[in-house]
């Protein structure tokens, strides 16, 4: 039986595809417009956003990780995930309904980063109802996955075409609560329930203190650096782009678009296409290949900025990137074994090592350099990251005798 066949048989995995391009479809209304409202509309300070941001941060990577434990602990994963669902209702509903500073902290700051830990929530269910053979997942969860590539690239170009007609930007509000809603109406009716749930969902028995220190251990930890340093160099792309394309005689912000849409448009086959090799070569090297190859594109993207050869980098960008975004998922959930809200957590881990190390990068690369001194250590630190995560899979470093060695 092929992924897709699978998926479409399967209510929870229906129901995870179908949750995935809701998100997909919120976080590509709201992610690239949310500067803009809260300093240009809203009119908070720059200061002020500076500490939303923070703020966010903090509270998405605390609820991500406490929302994982607690489904591993009690098993009560469809509660958890009605309830993220509904903080981002919440919030994008004060942003639609009365837009002010006060909705923008409380939306921003807390109940949509609050919401992101459904993100988690949505790969624990289709592990545990998806195939349990080890590299088996990678197909059912790639294919889940590439519905918010698909998402973010259809929101992308609808956006580019509605504000060229004159849309006011508050507008992408109403769209993304429309997602939400419905997202948070599939969670409700659509949850496998009674003779639906074919999988035995076992609860951890570990506390929070135990949860977090087994999260916490060296071949964890050491992983979850690796990945990071990886996401650093995505954290960079996303950082420098605007700027490279500003800075450029030949570039606007419809080329920013466009090259963001074509990087998100190669993502979704190359997604659906990567279990097959994953079956004929490992993680690891898949991964080291893909990282490298992500990385050159960072580093080439300010020199071919006033060139034909850019478009070549959104190729690199798009294949390269699927492999280290598409494996990720399955790698944290094989590297903690039963612990499918713990190993998704992991995700949010991730994102906040790589803006850490991408945020220093870029500070360290402006103070001494130029955009593709920041490019360069980008590449390194792709590269580097890559490196070391198939060093140590290969020697089994810091994986205890019991633990699976990640393939």
């Amino acid at each position: 039986m092929t992924p897709t066949q699978m998926i479409l048989r399967s209510p929870a995995l229906r129901l995870a595809a179908f949750a995935m391009l809701g998100l997909g479809v919120m976080n590509a209304s709201i992610a690239p417009y949310i500067s803009l409202v809260a300093i240009e509309r809203i009119g908070v300070s720059e200061g002020t956003y500076a500490l939303i941001l923070t703020a966010a941060a903090v509270v998405a990577v605390s609820s991500a990780v406490l929302m994982g434990v607690l489904g591993d602990q009690r098993g009560r994963r469809s509660k958890i995930a009605v309830l993220t669902a509904l903080a981002s209702v919440l919030g994008l509903g004060m942003m639609t309904v009365a837009p002010s500073a006060l909705a923008l902290v409380l939306c921003h700051a807390f109940l949509f980063p609050l919401g992101s830990a459904l993100y988690g929530q949505i790969f624990a269910l289709a592990r545990l109802a998806g195939p349990q053979a080890p590299g088996a997942a990678d197909g059912v969860l790639g294919i889940i996955r590439s519905g918010m590539s698909l998402a973010f690239m259809a929101m992308l170009l609808f956006w580019t075409f509605a504000f060229g007609a004159g849309v006011d930007v508050m507008w992408v509000y109403d769209s993304s609560l429309i997602a939400a809603l419905a997202v948070l109406a599939m969670l409700w009716f659509m949850w496998p329930r009674g003779a639906q749930v074919t999988w035995e969902d076992r609860p951890s028995g570990l506390n929070l203190r135990a949860a977090l220190k087994e999260l916490a251990h060296p071949h964890v930890a050491s992983r979850l650096m690796m990945f990071g340093a990886i996401n650093a160099a995505a954290m960079l792309y996303f950082v420098l782009i605007g700027l490279v394309f500003e800075a450029s005689p030949v570039r606007d912000a419809s080329d920013v678009a466009l090259y963001v849409g074509l990087v998100a448009g190669v993502e979704v086959p190359c997604l659906i296409l990567l279990p097959r090799l994953a079956g004929h070569i490992s993680r690891s090297t898949l991964i080291a290949i893909g990282a490298a190859a992500y990385g050159l594109h960072v580093l080439m993207m300010p020199i071919w900025a006033d060139t034909a050869w850019l478009w070549l980098g959104a190729l690199i960008a798009g294949v390269g990137g699927t492999a280290f975004i598409g494996l990720s998922i399955t790698y944290y959930q094989d590297l903690l074994q039963d612990r499918p809200g713990g190993a998704s957590a992991m995700l949010a881990l991730q994102k906040l090592v790589a803006d850490v190390l991408g945020a220093s990068a870029f500070a360290v690369g402006m103070a001494i350099g130029s955009y593709q001194t920041v490019a360069i250590m980008g590449f390194t630190l792709a590269l580097g990251g890559a490196l070391a995560l198939y060093w140590a899979d290969r020697t089994g470093w810091l994986v205890p005798p019991k633990a699976q060695t990640v393939r």
